[in-house]
């Protein structure tokens, strides 16, 4: 993605939303708030998305086995606010940001 100019500004996201919030991810191991907010943000969104997507070895999850699942990764995995924030959202409960 380096060469497309659009894409610039997303660059840190997409290479860090690997990263886990206790700083086991990878590529750079970073830890909490030394991973970009952006990426932060797309690792939570990403794998609520693979959870609840049908993939060749497995079936889609549930919604709430999905929110189950994050919520449990909550602080390690990734950003607790993030995941509250997320569950509140998708739940209907906040509404996004304009």
């Amino acid at each position: 993605c380096r060469p497309l100019q659009f894409a610039r500004t997303l660059l840190p996201a997409i290479r860090h939303h690997h990263e886990r919030y206790d700083g086991k991810g990878y590529p750079d191991r970073l830890k909490g708030a030394a991973i970009p907010q952006g990426a932060r943000i797309l690792a939570v969104a990403d794998a609520y998305d693979a959870m609840t997507s049908d993939r060749p070895y497995r079936p889609a999850m549930s919604h709430g086995q999905a929110l189950f699942i994050l919520s449990q990764g909550a602080g390690s995995q990734w950003d607790p606010e993030l995941v509250e924030g997320f569950v509140s959202l998708v739940n209907g409960k906040e509404k996004a940001a304009t």
